[in-house]
């Protein structure tokens, strides 16, 4: 295997900060937080246990040094606001177990795991020792839950207003022919076989709003809150259908309106916040694709957008990104959508990446502050591995591998070396029976 430039293994060493461990996230990442008001922590796989593990750490420090009011996640938003209730001490649930259980979609175990269960745990106990109006919350920001989330709007009418109910059924059953099965309607609607039901759900949300201030002050906070909760439901079911038909128009297009979505979410969360006393702060956890600056990525110059990006330009200084990265260890991940979880052996990282030049200063774990001046060699692309829910290692460098200039995308970088894997809370058999190769996949 080829060593990385002495330059950049040179420059990493010198301008690299050692951390004591895992989960002990170091000052010098609370000193490059400063005042933000967004504070974005990465991942480079959906399925890698040291990552949760980091994200829960800096942000239980957040929450507690810095006053941090909200965990905004990379998740659909009903299933988080179940969580959402049960840490604020709210609903029928038993136990954080039980609050993530509206976490049925395709990857389970990205939210239904042991890592989120504990964080959701100290969540739920750092709440319970404070007032209503100083809890944190546990919301998501993606768009996926097209039909619980016009399930959850039925609902909401259902108890305040039973004629407008009665008018979102109707608006909403142009759906009811392609059953749960949103990518069906998407390619229909696409290619001319039905007619799209953007009016539908366009109009709905029309109508909540319209409504908004009778609706919202009918029992003082109480409503507010249930409010909030439906009008973003009926947002996200027209973003969401507007989402399934931009699939079938490329990757750019979707792309770009699923993290507009995330923002504009996150935007409406901190307005709604800041009605309720100081001015929100908000830690967003989403994969490093999402948060990491796109313009500075190949994916930016073939016009994608995201989050992270819009973010910098919303918030400017006070908006801050984190990225982690690992050189090789095992990963929770699938073969396929909609497979099974497997336990895999994540590769060596490849030569010419970020992660081999990490590897190669010997540090194991350690944090990068990307102003530092030590680190003018790293402004010119370089590999960046990106695990999704799938990892497929015999295609390692097409299937997971992307350009990117690592100190313009990310404010701070954090690197764990070697990594291990999520444990689901529903465990597979081939992710029981998986074993770590002695050898890797030869073809790339």
């Amino acid at each position: 295997m080829r060593a990385p430039s002495d330059t950049l293994v040179a420059a990493a060493k010198e301008a690299a900060v050692p951390l004591a461990g895992r989960g002990d996230p170091s000052d010098s990442v609370f000193d490059r937080i400063r005042d933000a008001r967004v504070v974005m922590i990465g991942e480079a796989s959906h399925g890698t246990h040291e990552f949760y593990d980091e994200r829960a750490a800096i942000t239980k420090r957040l929450i507690e040094e810095k006053d941090f009011t909200a965990v905004a996640v990379e998740a659909d938003w009903p299933d988080a606001y179940r969580v959402n209730h049960f840490v604020r001490g709210l609903g029928a649930d038993r136990d954080a177990d039980q609050a993530l259980g509206g976490f049925k979609r395709f990857p389970t175990w990205m939210w239904r795991n042991t890592d989120v269960v504990a964080f959701v745990q100290w969540l739920r106990a750092h709440n319970a020792k404070d007032d209503r109006r100083g809890q944190v919350g546990f919301y998501g920001l993606d768009l996926y839950s097209l039909f619980s989330s016009i399930e959850a709007v039925v609902a909401y009418l259902d108890k305040v207003d039973p004629q407008a109910a009665g008018r979102a059924r109707t608006r909403y059953a142009c759906f009811e022919h392609f059953g749960q099965d949103t990518q069906a309607y998407g390619y229909a609607t696409t290619i001319g076989l039905a007619e799209s039901c953007e009016d539908g759900v366009v109009a709905q949300l029309m109508d909540l709003r319209r409504r908004a201030v009778e609706y919202a002050s009918r029992d003082g906070r109480v409503a507010e809150d249930e409010y909030f909760f439906a009008e973003q439901n009926a947002r996200l079911a027209a973003n969401a259908e507007k989402y399934y038909r931009a699939m079938f128009r490329g990757r750019a297009s979707s792309w770009n309106l699923r993290d507009t979505h995330m923002v504009d979410t996150l935007d409406a969360l901190v307005r709604f916040l800041d009605r309720a006393g100081p001015p929100a702060k908000v830690v967003v956890w989403a994969h490093n694709s999402h948060l990491g600056d796109a313009r500075a990525t190949e994916m930016g110059r073939r016009g994608e957008i995201n989050l992270g990006q819009l973010l910098r330009e919303r918030y400017d200084e006070q908006a801050v990104s984190i990225g982690l990265t690992t050189f090789e260890g095992t990963v929770t991940a699938a073969s396929d959508w909609d497979g099974v979880a497997e336990r895999k052996r994540v590769r060596p990282a490849l030569p010419g990446s970020i992660e081999e030049v990490l590897h190669h200063t010997g540090m194991g774990t350690c944090l990068l502050r990307c102003d530092d001046d030590k680190l003018a060699a790293f402004q010119r692309p370089l590999l960046e591995r990106a695990i999704g829910v799938i990892y497929l290692p015999q295609t390692e460098r097409q299937s997971h591998y992307f350009q990117a200039r690592v100190t313009e995308q990310f404010d701070m970088l954090i690197h764990v070396d070697e990594t291990t894997e999520v444990v689901p809370l529903e465990r597979s058999a081939p992710w029981e029976a998986a074993e770590a190769p002695e050898t890797y996949p030869s073809a790339l």
